[in-house]
């Protein structure tokens, strides 16, 4: 695929609403192979359609349809090396955004640039004729991939072995099984020596043994440098083999980030985490936290992502009835996987006195420390006068830190010393 060179990375930008996340720059020294700017894809849903010549002609609304953006201005920069695993739910943009980068199809706006040679294993049996046989259809896709004829020549052993199809090679491609097809494609793009490697979900249509095969294949891929992007439904398959994690949602990026983050935000959105009762019960409080809301600076667009150092805001909804405590001692924890508390505030030792209705209660938190992991919030509400517990609640609204440091929760400075 023919790109436009690539400028040096962009710095990053800052989340600018709940519907957008900012580009992730690729690590330090690691030159950015893949960049999508501001990219939108719009597809035409049709209601209604012409069954034939003269019904067009005659019926003309019979062609009209409604616009569909299957993504919306998705900024994206993929380093050299990196493995990325593209995650949301059914029918979020996952699989366009991929073949908008690998040049399948072309963005309604925006741009796309990409070095390197892509090789790419997005529909099951793309590329293939059924009608040729399995050695045919080898030929025929290593060449569209952009080998030679004498280098699928030296590679095609290789290639029928990787598939353990050499029973099944002469046979024609519609008189195999969809396992068959995943096995086939899967050898061919992963022996044309690509700098890129993009998959979609075909691979869990292969079995265990031979999922295993290509799992294998795509670690080499990682160790040797190459950049993999991937689509999957396996949350703990990203956690496991990602450098980074895109989470999509109806068309939009709403995360890009470290995997653990990105996994637990997606887990949480789409109701999978466990849910915990309240400490208190909850309906009869006179004081209840209704919502959590997290955003740079009171008022702002609400976000969930953000960088170390960079300002939070947690913003907490109370909804209180004409019988509750004049004053209201809220105590807030922030907590981090495990159910461990990593920091809490505290409004005023007196208590706040918000009166009945609907208030908010903002904790800005100037500069957020070294941390990387996804946190929800805790609120326990007490009287401020009597010390007495009025209700509790637990969040299962979450919001991310990321940084460029590999694992681990925080980030310190040290040094190694020798010792002799």
């Amino acid at each position: 695929m023919s790109s436009p060179p690539l400028a040096p990375p962009a710095q990053p930008a800052q989340p600018d609403g709940p519907g957008r996340a900012a580009a992730q720059v690729s690590p330090p020294g690691s030159p950015t192979v893949i960049r999508a700017s501001g990219v939108g894809k719009k597809f035409v849903a049709y209601h209604k359609r012409a069954t034939s010549l003269k019904e067009r002609f005659v019926r003309r609304e019979a062609a009209n349809g409604d616009d569909f953006w299957a993504l919306r201005d998705i900024d994206v920069q993929i380093g050299r090396g990196q493995t990325v695993g593209l995650a949301g739910a059914n029918g979020s943009g996952k699989s366009t955004l991929l073949k908008v980068l690998a040049g399948i199809l072309r963005p309604t706006h925006g741009e796309v640039a990409v070095n390197g040679r892509i090789a790419s294993l997005l529909e099951l049996g793309a590329g293939f004729n059924g009608e040729l046989s399995g050695r045919d259809n080898v030929y025929l896709n290593a060449s569209l991939l952009g080998l030679s004829k004498r280098e699928i020549d030296r590679l095609f052993d290789s290639i029928v072995d990787f598939s353990e199809l050499r029973h099944k090679i002469d046979d024609e491609v519609k008189h195999y099984s969809s396992g068959q097809y995943v096995r086939l494609g899967f050898a061919v793009a992963v022996h044309v020596d690509p700098d890129i490697l993009l998959v979609d979900e075909v691979l869990a249509v292969g079995d265990e043994a031979f999922q295993r095969k290509c799992l294998d294949k795509i670690a080499q891929f990682r160790s040797e440098g190459r950049t993999i992007l991937f689509v999957t439904h396996s949350l703990d398959l990203i956690e496991s083999m990602c450098d980074r994690i895109l989470v999509l949602e109806s068309g939009n990026m709403i995360f890009d980030g470290q995997p653990a983050v990105g996994t637990k935000l997606l887990r949480q959105r789409l109701g999978s985490l466990p849910v915990e009762g309240v400490a208190v019960p909850y309906d009869l409080a006179p004081v209840k936290p209704t919502a959590v809301t997290f955003s740079h600076s009171p008022g702002s667009p609400a976000q969930v992502q953000y960088d170390p150092g960079e300002q939070l805001t947690v913003s907490v909804e109370l909804d209180l009835t004409d019988h509750a405590p004049p004053h209201v001692y809220l105590h807030v924890e922030i907590m981090g996987q495990g159910e461990i508390p990593i920091w809490m505030m505290e409004t005023p030792a007196g208590g706040i006195s918000p009166g009945p209705g609907l208030s908010v209660v903002d904790f800005v938190v100037p500069r957020l420390p070294e941390l990387l992991g996804a946190f929800a919030v805790n609120v326990r509400v007490s009287d401020a006068s009597t010390g007495q517990p009025v209700t509790a609640r637990r969040f299962e609204d979450l919001f991310g830190v990321s940084g460029l440091q590999g694992a681990g929760l925080l980030r310190v400075d040290y040094e190694a010393r020798l010792r002799r």
